[in-house]
């Protein structure tokens, strides 16, 4: 596979006490693969120090206008972004963001732009009901500028209210979705995630390892890339991500009844799933009292779902997953021949159950195509964008 190259952002930081979260949401975007140059107000060098952010990002901090000799800094620095992301983006700095100031590098940068700006804001709860502030808002948006947030909650000044910055992880999100190329707009994908849980009685059952971290980054990143994403989920402790439509189920014949009420209308289904093969052939109503005789129970195999959806008339593009414990290329290889789907994903279960990171190996007509070890939403980005290729040209034919 061809590498794409990462995407760019300028992070700006302004001075307010949230500045302490911008640590942890260069290191979320770093992780994600994203190139992050830091520019700070001389305010926000009083809440955070610029070593900690270019100890995080890997470059050097920019602060001051005159950094280089062609005091050009504010322009070579937003053509070079993909994005212009403020967090946190203070009362003073929106009301210049809204008037057009430029006195310091980052609002320099700000308007001589070419790229989307987004801004976090943060400030206490009478500062954000001001009508000033809220006048200089409506005209941010107006502007075409993006805002993230704010939300209601507990403010460093001790009072409760709204103007507290999105927690770093949650503005991980929404920047990512913003920077997404929406290649997958106008299709609707099914994602099957997590375990299956198969009862043996009323309190016991049969499950596996499976936390579904895998599923619901591909259902995020088919969210972020534009797509109508359903996810039918096995019983996990994972937020749903958004945009997208969540199913609870238990067990796999649960999910096969989901997942055949909604595939008629799906361009695209991606079986991440780990479903049980086999389920209790009748499972007790009550609790099975222990005894000293051996227990047997009867296990009849579950309804095979990605192998029911590829054999329909009128099939969505298939994604498959193989989690094996060994022969990794055989058994893949040996799975996608058996269910007849044009890609499917692999990995190594000992090295990814649980786990945040992963990496995965797709095979499809054409070969192998690895994925080295990434955060699990970046492997979903790499595999969705994959998936949708090979869907193009099969559309084509």
């Amino acid at each position: 596979m061809e590498a794409t190259p990462p995407q760019r952002i300028v992070l700006g930081i302004t001075g307010g006490i949230a500045a302490y979260k911008a640590a942890e949401l260069a290191r979320l975007l770093v992780k994600q693969g994203i190139s992050i140059q830091v520019v700070m107000t001389e305010a926000a060098t009083h809440f955070i120090t610029p070593a900690t952010l270019q100890a995080l990002t890997g470059n050097a901090v920019l602060i001051d206008q005159w950094q280089d000799d062609k005091g050009m800094t504010h322009i070579h620095s937003s053509r070079a972004a993909d994005a212009i992301v403020i967090a946190p983006a203070t009362a003073d700095f929106i009301a210049k963001l809204a008037h057009g100031l430029a006195d310091d590098l980052l609002s320099s940068l700000c308007l001589a732009r070419d790229c989307p700006l987004l801004i976090a804001p943060a400030m206490n709860k009478q500062m954000w009901a001001s009508i000033a502030t809220q006048r200089n808002v409506q005209q941010l948006r107006a502007d075409g500028i993006t805002l993230l947030g704010p939300v209601s909650g507990l403010q460093a000044c001790g009072e409760e209210g709204m103007g507290r910055m999105l927690e770093a992880e949650t503005l991980a999100q929404e920047i990512t979705s913003a920077l997404s190329s929406h290649e997958l707009q106008g299709n609707k994908v099914l994602v099957t995630a997590g375990p299956t849980y198969e009862a043996i009685d009323a309190v016991r059952g049969i499950t596996n390892r499976s936390s579904g971290k895998m599923g619901y980054a591909i259902a995020q990143a088919a969210a972020e890339m534009g797509a109508e994403v359903t996810l039918i989920s096995g019983p996990t402790a994972l937020t749903t991500p958004k945009g997208t439509k969540r199913i609870d189920v238990i067990s796999a014949s649960e999910m096969f009844t989901e997942v055949k009420h909604h595939v008629s209308s799906a361009d695209m289904f991606i079986a991440v799933a780990a479903v049980a093969d086999y389920r209790v052939a009748h499972p007790h109503a009550q609790k099975i009292k222990k005894s000293d005789a051996t227990l047997t129970l009867e296990l009849t195999p579950n309804p095979d779902i990605l192998s029911y959806v590829a054999g329909l008339p009128k099939p969505p593009f298939c994604v498959g997953f193989a989690a094996e414990s060994e022969k990794l290329r055989e058994h893949a290889t040996e799975k996608r021949k058996k269910k007849g789907i044009p890609l499917l994903a692999a990995n190594l279960a000992q090295n990814a159950i649980g786990s945040d990171d992963n990496e995965l190996v797709m095979f499809d007509d054409t070969g192998e195509h690895a994925l080295p070890r990434a955060d699990k939403l970046t492997l979903a980005r790499a595999l969705l964008r994959h998936a949708h290729v090979l869907n193009q040209k099969g559309n084509k034919k």
